[in-house]
């Protein structure tokens, strides 16, 4: 996975990453930002952008965040609740909206 949102994200979600984004890989959970890992070009475009810091490549997150780097592939997928089948690559987040839903490691974030 090039690129990784982690915690300090978490009831924040500015978008200005998603602004930044030349291929419409980040996905709006409902209390935090997603990289879609299969649709990401690795550019980097969104890191600088982001006015809290909480984007990194995936070998460079802080340890605080190194749960976030399979939580971010989990948001794709796996089942997230109220949902009929994982999200996968859809191919843009523009094309499904924001989903509304997070993973249970951002559910259970205080």
């Amino acid at each position: 996975m090039p690129y990784v949102i982690g915690s300090e994200c978490i009831d924040t979600t500015d978008m200005s990453c998603v602004e930044e984004c030349p291929v419409d890989c980040i996905y709006e959970g409902d209390r935090k930002l997603y990289i879609n890992p299969k649709e990401c070009i690795d550019c980097g475009a969104c890191e600088p952008v982001c006015p809290v810091e909480a984007i990194a490549q995936d070998r460079r997150v802080t340890e605080e965040n190194e749960p976030h780097v399979a939580d971010n592939r989990r948001f794709f997928v796996e089942l997230l609740p109220g949902r009929d089948a994982p999200l996968g690559s859809p191919g843009g987040a523009s094309k499904v909206g924001r989903i509304g839903v997070d993973t249970e490691l951002v559910g259970e974030h205080g």
